[in-house]
């Protein structure tokens, strides 16, 4: 990441967040599965009509799949991908590999933690374990080392995955841009540290004194974060801990195919605090 972003006035509009991602961008999106994503800052690229993105998560689902749905994501780097065991695979990503339309460099989450770790510590390469009798290496042309120190084994190297952009779902954060999450960071410790910027969408702006309370439960210390948007029930349809469950029935509603984008877009819980020219 940069050096760090010390400006004072950091909080902006969803919109404004949007438009700071321009099209061909790579982007990191946190959370994971229907849990704690960014998915009003999701539907609001969608909404700008952004194209040419590429998609970087170990576990996406709503989020890359109404992406593909829309025609906003062209890449992605991705392990799982599914709407949870609830709702199996995610329908128009699946349609958008099988008809050409997304560039996929596949991975194992644990693969593209190492690329992600690799560009978060400034080295080229990442050693990861756990892929001999896997496709993946052939298929990512991964180069495959000897221990250098004489034990006979052997690792693959995963090349750093340097985005553009880490866009992170927060539970609460500060006015000068502070931010921690309830519950699991999932993956969004290790995005922040290696990507160029960190934008954050947040539930609840709270002051300084209770960062300073608990240093030790800051996921982004200031420095990090170049913008962010304070927007409750923007997880929508997915959860946010304590604040709110999934929404099964908005899910199920997005699920079916004979509904449009257009239909489940105006659900947005967004739409009610934000307008859109």
């Amino acid at each position: 990441m940069t050096s760090g972003f010390n400006q004072s006035d950091k909080r902006i509009s969803l919109a404004a967040l949007g438009a700071m991602i321009p099209d061909g961008a790579s982007v990191a999106l946190g959370g994971s599965f229907l849990h704690r994503g960014p998915f009003a800052l999701v539907r609001e690229l969608i909404r700008q009509e952004r194209r040419g993105l590429e998609i970087i998560k170990q576990s996406p689902g709503y989020d890359i799949d109404i992406l593909c749905r829309a025609g906003v994501a062209t890449q992605a780097r991705a392990g799982i991908v599914a709407m949870e065991g609830n709702f199996g695979l995610a329908p128009w990503y699946r349609k958008a590999i099988e008809q050409g339309r997304l560039e996929l460099e596949e991975h194992a989450c644990a693969s593209l933690t190492a690329g992600l770790r690799a560009a978060a510590f400034g080295v080229p390469f990442m050693p990861c374990g756990g892929l001999h009798g896997s496709d993946l290496p052939a298929l990512n042309q991964w180069k495959l080392l000897d221990d250098p120190y004489g034990s006979g084994a052997s690792t693959y190297l995963i090349p750093a995955v340097k985005p553009d952009f880490a866009v992170l779902q927060v539970s609460e954060i500060d006015r000068l841009g502070n931010a921690r999450v309830h519950g699991t960071a999932h993956w969004d410790r290790i995005m922040s540290r290696a990507a160029g910027s960190v934008l954050v969408v947040a539930e609840k702006l709270v002051e300084t004194e209770v960062f300073e309370a608990q240093p030790e439960a800051t996921l982004l210390p200031y420095f990090m974060v170049e913008a962010f948007t304070v927007l409750p029930g923007s997880a929508w349809p997915g959860s946010c801990t304590p604040y709110y469950d999934i929404d099964y029935p908005a899910v199920e509603r997005y699920m079916d195919t004979e509904r449009t984008l257009q239909a489940h877009m105006a659900e947005a819980p967004e739409l009610k605090e934000t307008s859109h020219a």
